[in-house]
């Protein structure tokens, strides 16, 4: 096998992870992740087809699998996926590229094997978590496994807050992002109590509950978040 082969045959590798991993990928996506032709991209589709690959092209939208085809199966409980999600953005602050390019292809191939459902809370949970400076990071609860199950699935909580001035109250939230700084982790949540967007710190929350109750999602990113709520003055 030469060496163009030899490429060819990881691309190929490499394409079919990246159509486990993600919902929808386009071709064009494709092509400039793996630095080829959008062409080169449509023999290497017919090549997996070919191959007993069930992709389903979208009209105008991407390539995606057949629901229920994934790799040979590696297990995980949601639990441990949200536990390597959360490792990678740890990762990804590190100032090493190669460490995080390493540990990106490695969380693809975790996602590759995940059903589409945990692969979109996967995703969901990857977006929605946020780390500030980490060399004063402390474990100060027990609580965020079971907000990452809350986060992805959209189910209300419900808990008692103790405030920095020593005031109880107890808080109805929908859960959206949780953010680590240098203090503490923070769970950001719509406050039924408050009608509005909350920061919470994890270390004064107690007696938290998950409630079968769901919510409906909210329809925007982290990101715009902040440029909405925390525009400078």
């Amino acid at each position: 096998m030469n060496d163009n082969e030899t490429k060819r045959l990881s691309r190929l590798v490499d394409i079919l992870t990246q159509l486990q991993t993600k919902r929808l990928i386009t071709s064009t996506t494709l092509a400039e992740k793996f630095g080829v032709s959008v062409r080169t991209i449509y023999r290497d589709i017919r090549t997996l087809e070919q191959a007993g690959v069930p992709i389903v092209t979208e009209e105008g939208k991407g390539y995606t699998l057949m629901e229920g085809y994934k790799m040979p199966p590696v297990m995980f409980t949601e639990a441990q996926a949200n536990a390597l999600i959360l490792a990678e953005q740890l990762v990804l602050k590190n100032k090493d590229s190669s460490l995080i390019k390493d540990y990106a292809e490695a969380i693809d191939k975790v996602k590759a094997v995940l059903r589409q459902s945990e692969k979109d809370k996967a995703n969901l949970l990857s977006e929605r978590t946020m780390f500030g400076k980490i060399q004063e990071f402390e474990r100060n609860s027990d609580i965020l496994s079971a907000l990452q199950k809350a986060l992805t699935n959209f189910y209300l909580i419900r808990f008692d807050y103790i405030n920095a001035e020593k005031n109880h109250s107890t808080r109805t939230v929908e859960p959206f992002a949780l953010i680590n700084t240098t203090a503490s982790w923070l769970l950001l949540a719509y406050c039924h109590l408050r009608q509005e967007f909350r920061f919470f710190r994890l270390d004064r929350i107690q007696n938290m509950e998950i409630l079968s109750r769901k919510f409906k999602p909210h329809d925007m990113s982290l990101q715009e978040f902040f440029e909405k709520n925390c525009k400078p003055s």
